[in-house]
């Protein structure tokens, strides 16, 4: 099972951030095989991290609420928010890490999934990935998460389409600025 884990920092931890970066890093080397997507969230001139973002493949809702609670930034209190969703991922490619990415969520009350959801049918090539949020069941839709290489201004308008057509309506999104994790 995927799951969508999204940590949102605390004010002002910048310094124990980078202190416990090793530690971060470390542990998630541990699940190196399981992890899709990794990357902090930014700020808007993209100089300062926000919070952490996970898609990680992992057994169930237990080992996926552990991997997010044992990591050493939420262990030692840097994280003020944790989302735990599982998720379908629909579109998985490469981040450059020389061009800016935005992460792009949505989210709405459960609905029930049609077949037609897994079919992004998405033509614009700076979508990198795309993943529906789902229930535990993976019966309804409960949102969804991309990320994209354009600024956050512009970002939901590339998966808005893909949105519109599961949700059968305008949905609302958070875009922020987002970039590829890891130690390489």
């Amino acid at each position: 099972m995927v799951f969508y884990v999204h940590a949102q920092d605390e004010p002002d931890v910048a310094a124990e951030l980078d202190s416990l970066a090793e530690a971060h890093w470390s542990y998630m080397d541990g699940f190196a095989d399981r992890l899709i997507l990794r990357g902090p969230t930014l700020s808007e001139d993209g100089s300062e991290h926000t919070g952490s973002v996970h898609v990680v493949d992992m057994t169930d809702r237990a080992s996926a609420e552990r991997f997010a609670t044992e990591e050493p930034f939420w262990q030692e209190g840097l994280y003020r928010e944790l989302t735990v969703t599982r998720a379908l991922v629909l579109v998985e490619g490469e981040a450059d890490r020389t061009v800016p990415y935005s992460l792009i969520t949505a989210h709405w009350p459960p609905q029930p999934r049609s077949a037609d959801d897994s079919a992004p049918r998405l033509k614009d090539d700076r979508l990198s990935f795309l993943a529906l949020l789902v229930d535990d069941y993976g019966s309804h839709t409960t949102g969804v998460v991309a990320t994209v290489r354009a600024l956050p201004d512009e970002a939901p308008g590339i998966i808005q389409p893909y949105t519109h057509r599961v949700t059968g309506r305008p949905v609302p999104f958070t875009a922020q600025r987002w970039a590829r994790g890891g130690r390489s």
